[in-house]
């Protein structure tokens, strides 16, 4: 246990269970409400609103699960990041040119943080092959 949680490996740590639960529950609620499932989809003009909730939903809980747990932590997280650069895309891009930069800035944060933690993963990230507990190494360059 004290391997586990040394210092090195406690930023990743922080940031996966972050992220694992963050897109957990968000893929869980696109299943259960309406508001980020099916109407999110309906508003940003997608086709099959439907399909695309219960799409990006399985995979926000498939991936956060991964993450949470220290299983193909950065193969994970790359279905997470397209997320993100398509929820950019689609819903913040039309905010700053619409609203300008302040309510872009203010309806991006989560999803900016979220992203950065996502390419810190992917960055950074090694799993410890030699660890039953699958604990994370920060590595130096």
């Amino acid at each position: 246990m004290k391997r586990f949680l040394n210092k090195s490996n406690a930023p990743l740590l922080f940031c996966r269970i972050v992220v694992g639960l963050i897109f957990l529950s968000e893929g869980v609620q696109k299943f259960i409400l309406a508001g980020p499932g099916i109407d999110r989809f309906t508003k940003i003009g997608f086709s099959h609103p439907l399909f695309w909730a219960y799409f990006v939903g399985s995979f926000e809980i498939i991936c956060g699960i991964f993450i949470l747990i220290g299983v193909y932590v950065r193969l994970a997280a790359i279905p997470l990041l397209i997320i993100m650069l398509t929820a950019f895309i689609t819903t913040k891009i039309p905010i700053l040119t619409s609203k300008g930069f302040w309510a872009f800035a203010h309806e991006y944060r989560t999803d900016f943080a979220m992203t950065m933690l996502l390419i810190m993963i992917l960055s950074y990230y090694r799993s410890d092959s030699e660890s039953a507990t699958g604990s994370i190494k920060f590595e130096k360059q």
